[in-house]
Formats: structure tokens, C-alpha cells, sequence
């Protein structure tokens, strides 16, 4: 008897330990919930979409950079041609002194004046020959210069594509792993992003009525709504959220860079009260920024698998209101 209760016991504990095994198991296997899945969504694509804009940012330095590699290249050749002229015409200018006696010692001593009319004419020409060398010296000084500058921008411009192509991976490694989080959500609503919107061609009619350009803005985010998300766009066929109010103000004939923190500091900075429609919404860290249409609504490209949408403007904190000038 003592033998069976013995050996029941011990059963009893090895199922109880295999019991506390398994269990931690399956809850370490269990399916996250819609809730969690959104969740993890959002947090990745909050992530890939400041790594979005960051590389917006670089994209408008590097056109910055490139239009003034251009211009100094325009520069540094006219100064290159006229410091090959001078120098030719330096050279010229001595030949033809030597040429026509003016340098030769034995020719100006038999001339009238003698040694006293050599002194006066080495004299000239050495004042003329001074003041083409201090020429020379100016341009290529200047030429010197520009071409520094114009390897320093090289430099820079190096730099930021390096910047860039790093930008580019962590934007892959963070769409991949977005990949798999939007395979889970198809498995749990069927469907992976926002479903495309049809084409609403009364879209910008629904418009509040707003004069002059910022009502162009206003008009072409509305129709804007229901466009998809693409990181980098621009449109017309999507957009980022600083590509949507750069892309509403070009229409108005305002040029804005590609980046909400540029943008930020491209407008007039105004307070919550002064708020009108076209004016920009930024919000806390400056990586996202909207439009606003009016009756505390902005139009915005919200993040990654969602569509251009209007909605309240007190989405996330705010950092401030800006007015494009």
C-alpha cells in the first residue's frame, strides 16, 4: 500500500511539472490579438516614418548642394579662361619687349640717353609686368577658391549620399519587418493595408470656400483624400506627409522642401487662434505635419498601409502652427 501511494505521488508531481512546462509554452505561443497587432503596426510605422523623413531632409540638402556645385562650376570657368588670357598676354607682352629692343642692354646703351633711357624702360615694363602678375594672382586666387568650395561641397554631397543609402537599409529592414506584421493583420481583418478609394473628381468641390492660394492648397488636398500612402511621394498617385503639403502648396505656385522639419522652418510660425485654413499643423518631433482645412480638421498621408484621409487635427501632440509665406 505504501509502495502504490509512493509511486501515485511521484505521478501526481511529474504531471504537475509537465503541467507548469507546457503551460508557459502555449501563452508564449499564443496568437497576439487584433489589438497587439495594431498596435505593433503602429509603432513601426511611427518608426519607418521618421526614418522617412530624415531622408527626405537629405534629399533636399543634396539638390541644395548640387544647384550650388553648378553655379560655381558656371563661375570657376569664365575665371579659368580669363587667367589663360592674362597669362598669354603677359608672355606676349614680354616677347615683344625683347623683341623690339626694349630689354636688349646693348641696343638701349647705344640709343640716345644711354644707360639713363634703359633704367626708365626696364622701369615701365617692370611696373607693367607687376600690375599683370598682380592680375594673375587675383584670379587664380579666386579660381583657387571656388575650387575649394566646390570640393568641399563634393565632400558634402558624398557624405549625405552615404547618409542616404543608409537611410535607404533601415527603411528596407523596417518595411520587411512591416511586411510581416501586415501578413499577421490579413490574417486577422483579411486585409493587409486600407482599401484603395475610388476616384472622387468632386473631391476638391467638397472644399471649404477659401480664396487666393491657400485655397488652391486647400482644394487640392481634398482631392488628395483617399490616396495611398508611399514614402517619398510626391504624387499625384501618393504621398508622405510632408510630400502631400509640399505638393498642395506647389499647386498654389509656394515652393516647400520635402521634409517637415525644413518646413517648419520655411513658415511663419503662429499661434493656435490665428489658425486658417492652408496654414500647416507640426507635430511633437517634427516628423509629421498636415494640412489644415478648417473646423479643427486637417488633411493629412497618416503612415505606412493607410490612405490620405481628413480627420481631427488633435491626432498626436502638437508642436506648433505654421503659415507658408
Amino acid at each position: 500500500m505504501s509502495s502504490l501511494k509512493t509511486n501515485l505521488l511521484r505521478t501526481l508531481a511529474v504531471a504537475g511539472l509537465s503541467a507548469a512546462l507546457v503551460a508557459p509554452a502555449a501563452a508564449a505561443h499564443a496568437e497576439p490579438s487584433p489589438a497587439d497587432l495594431t498596435r505593433r503596426i503602429e509603432r513601426s510605422s511611427a518608426e519607418l516614418e521618421r526614418v522617412v523623413e530624415s531622408y527626405n531632409k537629405i534629399r533636399e540638402d543634396i539638390k541644395a548642394n548640387e544647384a550650388a556645385v553648378v553655379r560655381l562650376q558656371a563661375r570657376i570657368g569664365p575665371l579659368e579662361r580669363e587667367a589663360a588670357r592674362s597669362r598669354a598676354d603677359l608672355g606676349e607682352f614680354a616677347a615683344t619687349a625683347y623683341k623690339t629692343g626694349g630689354l636688349r642692354t646693348a641696343d638701349a646703351l647705344l640709343r640716345p640717353g644711354g644707360s639713363a633711357a634703359l633704367i626708365d624702360r626696364l622701369g615701365t615694363i617692370d611696373r607693367l609686368t607687376q600690375q599683370r602678375q598682380e592680375r594673375i594672382d587675383g584670379f587664380t586666387t579666386s579660381q583657387r577658391r571656388l575650387i575649394d568650395e566646390k570640393n568641399r561641397l563634393n565632400r558634402v554631397l558624398a557624405r549625405q549620399a552615404a547618409q542616404a543609402r543608409t537611410l535607404a537599409t533601415t527603411k528596407t529592414r523596417i518595411e520587411r519587418d512591416l511586411a510581416r506584421l501586415y501578413e499577421l493583420r490579413r490574417e486577422a481583418y483579411g486585409r493587409a493595408t486600407e482599401a484603395p478609394s475610388a476616384p472622387r473628381p468632386q473631391a476638391a468641390a467638397e472644399a471649404p470656400a477659401v480664396s487666393g492660394q491657400a485655397g488652391v492648397a486647400v482644394r487640392y488636398a481634398f482631392g488628395a483624400i483617399g490616396k495611398p500612402y508611399v514614402w517619398g511621394g510626391s504624387g499625384p498617385g501618393g504621398y508622405d506627409c510632408s510630400g502631400l503639403t509640399s505638393a498642395a502648396w506647389r499647386a498654389a505656385g509656394k515652393s516647400l522642401p520635402h521634409n517637415a522639419r525644413m518646413q517648419w522652418g520655411a513658415v511663419a510660425h503662429i499661434g493656435s487662434g490665428d489658425l486658417r485654413p492652408g496654414d500647416l499643423v507640426f507635430y511633437s518631433g517634427l516628423g509629421h505635419v498636415a494640412l489644415y482645412v478648417g473646423g479643427g480638421q486637417v488633411i493629412d498621408a497618416p503612415s505606412a498601409g493607410r490612405n490620405v484621409l481628413k480627420r481631427g487635427m488633435n491626432l498626436m501632440p502638437i508642436h506648433g502652427y505654421g503659415r507658408v509665406r
